[in-house]
């Protein structure tokens, strides 16, 4: 993903998208990249938004981060609306190429699914196909993972889907379909576009303990993507 645009969306809300994002974020800063995270929906709260910031040391503002943030934990188009706000398209495209002028690479964390509504008739895919964004698709590694990413590969638009690179996100307890996963997916979409990350502790999260070998090299894969 060297370059340009990356789109961190996955399979539904609380699959470790924003996990993922502070992660490359942080591991892009390590490296001395000009790379810039932004996470332009927060629904309920902004925990998201400031782990993010945090993971830029502060580079950018909470609002730069987040500038459309709602207090009730629903979609973001529906959660606009119960406090009278519309946003537009135009907006949020104006707010990311603004953003992307700053820095070389530039990762935007969706909110929700792929297809959860953002704004008034848009959602992530919108977005991706508008920026021509690269997209990382992010699923917990469970029994379901298989179908639940083929179909968000599926809903994609084509040029996207081709090169979307998919993170499997391990749970607390990794079941036997774990390893089937990634082994299908590989087999599906070539090795080279499926990832696993392992559970972290809330430390490595943080940045306050170094992540373990195994995920700075998966960290690096991704960034260094070029397909």
């Amino acid at each position: 993903m060297g370059t340009g645009i990356c789109v961190i969306t996955g399979t539904d809300t609380g699959v470790g998208k924003t996990v993922l994002t502070v992660l490359l974020a942080r591991r892009l800063r390590e490296q001395g990249r000009a790379a810039l995270a932004v996470k332009p929906f927060c629904s309920g709260g902004r925990t998201d938004a400031r782990l993010l910031q945090q993971a830029q040391d502060a580079a950018l503002s909470l609002d730069q981060v987040n500038p459309w943030h709602f207090r009730a934990p629903l979609a973001p188009l529906v959660a606009a609306r119960l406090q009278g706000v519309r946003v537009r398209l135009r907006d949020v495209l104006g707010y990311l190429r603004g953003m992307r002028s700053r820095c070389r690479l530039l990762l935007i964390e969706g909110a929700g699914g792929l297809l959860s509504p953002l704004g008034v008739d848009f959602n992530a895919r919108t977005l991706i196909g508008a920026l021509a964004a690269r997209t990382l698709v992010v699923c917990p590694n469970r029994l379901g993972a298989v179908n639940q990413t083929l179909l968000v590969l599926a809903a994609l638009p084509l040029a996207a889907s081709r090169r979307a690179q998919v993170v499997l996100v391990d749970p607390p307890r990794v079941a036997a379909s774990a390893a089937w996963n990634r082994k299908l997916l590989m087999e599906r979409l070539g090795r080279g576009r499926v990832h696993v990350l392992p559970r972290l502790s809330q430390s490595e999260i943080a940045g306050r303990q170094a992540v373990r070998p195994r995920v700075r090299a998966m960290l690096d894969r991704l960034a260094d993507d070029d397909s």
